[in-house]
């Protein structure tokens, strides 16, 4: 294993875009994003996204030195268009605005359109709740995953985050996909040779499997069955059609086969719980501290994992597989 700090890894993340032509602010907002995800242990959506972004930029999918644009569409709705850009930058411009809108209205929307999108939502959400707001965000991605009873992919593997604030503590997030599992977390298994376990897909003949390759050519699966697809489903729409943007089914028809990371929207909503409670805002936020303390009957909270992460390596720093960190490094040859 390859040992980085955490300064190094999105030092390194940072060099190998600007390598590839990306400019200093689209490439200073994905290390960040990437150094997150490092930093928490969440290695699907840490450095291996490199490989990602690079073969999307390569592909013709990516524009490197995209300048996103606000649009304010009403008093409480904002939009930021990516200009076919990666997502955090565009986040990262749209979200003081959206904020301000929130204080003003009590909640807002924020609609990121044609946007590349390979982040973590969490990372997002933090930075919402960090300004005392409740968010929720979701998102598309490519059409790899069957709705429940079907072997055809249509929906992506459609994320959902949820963030609340926390007076003196870390935010409680959660943010996981409608699929069984991530798909980075498929792939990791194929590059690792490793088998998933039964559940996360289906092969090309609609047949349970526990090879990640046989999946990644096949089909995804929904958590929950039912219930999972139909909050897929649900995603599809209010990121999607909603918003003005793609589907997963459209994302994938756009990709033509190039094989880049997704291209749709997203989105978030901020609501500020001042607006909602004025005076008695920080009463009716503490009623939730009991309710997080019976939950932890199971030995955490989600997000609690993450936050343990963070600590150790903030402390000892981040590993990389060899092999994974030889790939990225040949990005710079």
């Amino acid at each position: 294993m390859a040992q980085l700090s955490l300064e190094d890894t999105r030092t390194l993340a940072q060099t190998v875009l600007r390598h590839h032509g990306f400019s200093d602010e689209q490439a200073e907002a994905i290390a960040d994003t990437m150094a997150a995800g490092q930093r928490d242990e969440c290695a699907s959506h840490g450095l291996y996204r490199l490989l990602g972004c690079i073969a999307t930029l390569k592909a013709g999918k990516a524009v490197a030195d995209a300048q996103p644009e606000i649009i304010d569409v009403a008093p409480a709705l904002l939009k930021v268009d990516a200009k076919g850009g990666f997502s955090p930058l565009a986040f990262r411009r749209g979200l003081p605005p959206a904020l301000a809108k929130a204080r003003q209205n009590g909640l807002a929307a924020m609609a990121i359109n044609h946007c590349v999108h390979f982040s973590a939502l969490w990372v997002e959400i933090e930075d919402i709740t960090a300004a005392g707001m409740v968010a929720l965000a979701c998102t598309p991605s490519h059409a790899w995953v069957a709705p429940a009873g079907g072997s055809t992919p249509l929906f992506g593997t459609n994320p959902f985050a949820f963030g609340w604030p926390r007076a003196g503590q870390l935010p409680f997030v959660f943010d996981f996909a409608t699929s069984a599992i991530a798909r980075g977390e498929i792939e990791l298994h194929r590059r690792a040779g490793k088998p998933v376990p039964l559940g996360w897909g289906i092969d090309g003949s609609g047949q349970p499997t526990t090879d990640a390759a046989a999946i990644l050519a096949g089909a995804m699966l929904t958590f929950g069955g039912h219930k999972g697809s139909a909050l897929s489903a649900m995603i599809e729409l209010i990121a999607g059609p909603l918003i003005g943007d793609f589907t997963s089914a459209e994302s994938r028809a756009w990709d033509n086969g190039a094989g880049a990371l997704p291209y749709h929207g997203e989105l978030i909503i901020i609501i500020d719980p001042q607006r909602f409670l004025g005076a008695q805002a920080a009463e009716h936020l503490a009623r939730a501290e009991p309710l997080f303390a019976a939950m932890a009957q199971n030995g955490r909270l989600p997000s609690q994992r993450r936050y343990a992460a963070r600590q150790r390596s903030l402390s000892q720093g981040i590993t990389l597989p060899d092999a994974l960190y030889r790939d990225i490094l040949a990005l710079l040859d």
